[in-house]
């Protein structure tokens, strides 16, 4: 069997995980980025970044607030009837499109690695030569070898069916839909407005447009069918998102959609491909710290591999044990968090409680937001 080239890392998928993994990494190996879409393109994605990871996004030469970024420091929540609650962001954080954001990433990737826009249909392990190494095979029937391989392909993927990982047996029941609007709204606030079966958080980004993105129940959409009407019938019952439907101008055609989102459980290490960004693991939307996530588990495998003689195959266990431990160390409590939080907000009696004790002690909402948030990453 004859390989295109021989690397001492492939990474998988191309989004805020694999970009920021393939920039850190590619100063030290050689490695080989492959990712199935070209850039730009548009994601369903909350577009709120914690600042937590901007000190980590400067250090791989990316300045989001030099390319328009808006600075967030203010948090509102309304419940399914309306009635709001505000606090500050104990961190702050930053508002910038997918769009622009993987744009900036991939340009500086390019700079230290090798990029491939292609299809990995499959990846198997081998002992070649007395050494562990990947085979990967694209859709256009290339062929890369590698020491370690980064999987950074996103929520879920077919190469997920292939390594028979536990959580893409267990079909799950939401729906994410996201759209750019022209709309007034002030730009240091991110919101998250709740209606009947899920959320929907509201924020501007880089060009004054607002991210409008929202997680519903599929049950619930189901019971209407349609895009339109369901953010008519629906969502506009919060008078919230009925303003901001009634009032903003949709910069697209058509909204994006993604169905299938899975919250449950994932391997960080399965057949020794380190998994990384979603596919190590989702936070719920509404914690709004999804994207820094990403970017975190980036660094965190990028300064593991690169302080490991990764050359050195007796190695490769002692990498991998450690990966699973610094993951669960850093992410665990906060998917936990995010998972509680999101069985309390879709119930309205519950959230209707929970506003009630947020009026009377303003400090709890600075609170939750920290256990879903990390540490300024250096």
């Amino acid at each position: 069997m004859n390989y295109s080239d021989s690397y001492d890392i492939a990474i998988v998928g191309g989004g805020l995980a694999g970009l920021c993994a393939a920039i850190h990494l590619g100063s030290h190996y050689k490695v080989v980025l492959i990712e199935k879409k070209p850039y730009p393109s548009h994601k369903v994605c909350g577009e709120y970044i914690s600042n937590e990871i901007l000190p980590y996004l400067n250090t791989l030469g990316i300045y989001p607030f030099k390319n328009g970024a808006k600075a967030i420091s203010k948090f509102e929540m309304s419940t399914h009837t309306g009635n709001l609650i505000q606090a500050k962001l104990p961190m702050g954080g930053f508002g910038i499109s997918r769009y622009t954001l993987d744009q900036l990433l991939f340009k500086k990737a390019q700079e230290t690695c090798d990029t491939i826009q292609d299809t990995v249909t499959s990846i198997d392990v081998k002992d070649v030569a007395s050494a562990k190494m990947f085979q990967i095979q694209t859709k256009t029937n290339k062929r890369y070898q590698a020491k370690y391989v980064l999987g950074a392909f996103g929520k879920r993927s077919n190469l997920d069916i292939q390594l028979k990982r536990s959580f893409i047996t267990k079909k799950s029941h939401w729906l994410g839909v996201k759209s750019h609007y022209e709309l007034d709204v002030p730009e240091d606030v991110v919101a998250l407005h709740n209606f009947e079966g899920g959320y929907c958080g509201v924020s501007q980004i880089e060009n004054g447009s607002v991210n409008v993105c929202y997680l519903t129940s599929f049950k619930s959409f189901k019971a209407v069918g349609d895009i339109g009407r369901f953010q008519k019938e629906v969502l506009s019952k919060n008078l919230h998102l009925k303003r901001v439907f009634n009032e903003g101008k949709c910069l697209w055609n058509t909204p994006l959609s993604i169905s299938q989102v899975s919250f449950e459980e994932k391997e960080p290490v399965k057949d020794h491909i380190f998994m990384i960004g979603d596919s190590a693991g989702m936070i719920h939307p509404l914690a709004g710290n999804g994207m820094a996530m990403a970017i975190h588990s980036a660094k965190l495998i990028s300064e593991l591999l690169i302080n490991k003689d990764i050359l050195n195959e007796e190695n490769r266990t002692t990498i991998e044990t450690d990966y699973v431990n610094i993951w669960n160390q850093t992410f665990h409590s906060r998917l936990q968090t995010g998972r509680r939080i999101q069985r309390l907000l879709l119930s309205p009696t519950a959230t209707k409680v929970s506003l009630k004790a947020a009026k009377l002690f303003p400090n709890i909402v600075p609170a939750i937001i920290k256990k879903t948030h990390g540490k300024v990453l250096i």
